[in-house]
């Protein structure tokens, strides 16, 4: 090899190359890590109502280390994530010293029990909220479920004049759903959204009109409900804890 001029000129080129890349390498690496492209600015976006400007400074302050080029963006992304009230996060640089971020906060829609949240996509979240919320109850798995028919039936019940309070949803997927007024809905598991419309229909023509207090509607009849109220005695006192039951035909 050592008597082939044309190899050993092509080696030497290659090692040159490489010192040089080696180099330029090296000194990019310097001027990257200089603290002369510090991030001065951190914009924050997106339509705010929970988190504060004193969490985004507890976050600037403690989790975003390195200048404009060393930055982890996946990690900086991650530590905004970790806000209560944040859903979604966005973080990208700007040249030559911001860094922007967009927060999409949950929308609070119920609690989940006593235990979370349930924000306006069925997802749980953990976050403290003094909201007037409806409460939901089912399976691990049914929160999505539960927060879709909660926007039907509300929609159903507001043209009685009724707001629901608490939506169940059991092991058997049976539905439950308790309103403002302190009435109990049995929905059951077959045809729901029939049922509670030709029910909403009839309390808003006829049963509001009577003043009837209902306490408690079964709706799973296949031609009608069955409703039921505290039974009163002289002076209007409840006499007894036996209901009284009705059936209507709802057809």
């Amino acid at each position: 090899m050592w008597d082939k001029p044309q190899v050993l000129n092509w080696i030497a080129n290659f090692l040159f190359a490489l010192a040089a890349v080696l180099m330029l390498y090296g000194a990019l690496f310097v001027v990257v890590h200089l603290p002369i492209f510090p991030i001065r600015q951190v914009r924050v976006d997106g339509s705010l109502d929970h988190v504060t400007r004193e969490q985004i400074k507890l976050i600037v302050s403690r989790h975003l280390q390195g200048n404009f080029f060393t930055l982890d963006l996946e990690q900086a992304r991650s530590s905004f994530e970790k806000l209560p009230w944040a859903r979604s996060v966005s973080v990208r640089r700007r040249w030559p010293d911001r860094l922007e971020v967009t927060v999409e906060e949950h929308r609070e829609l119920a609690r989940w029990g006593n235990i979370a949240l349930v924000n306006t996509y069925g997802e749980l979240f953990h976050a403290a909220s003094d909201s007037d919320l409806p409460v939901f109850y089912g399976p691990g798995d049914g929160v999505h479920e539960v927060a879709e028919h909660y926007g039907k039936y509300s929609q159903v019940l507001a043209t009685a004049g009724m707001r629901v309070s608490e939506l169940v949803l059991t092991p058997r997927r049976a539905w439950q759903i308790r309103t403002d007024k302190g009435m109990v809905i049995e929905l059951g598991r077959e045809q729901m959204d029939a049922r509670l419309e030709k029910f909403a229909d009839v309390y808003q023509g006829t049963l509001s009109k009577l003043g009837v207090n209902v306490r408690y509607a079964d709706l799973r009849y296949p031609n009608g409900f069955a409703v039921r109220k505290p039974e009163t005695g002289k002076a209007g006192k409840p006499a007894t804890n036996e209901p009284i039951t009705a059936k209507a035909r709802a057809a």
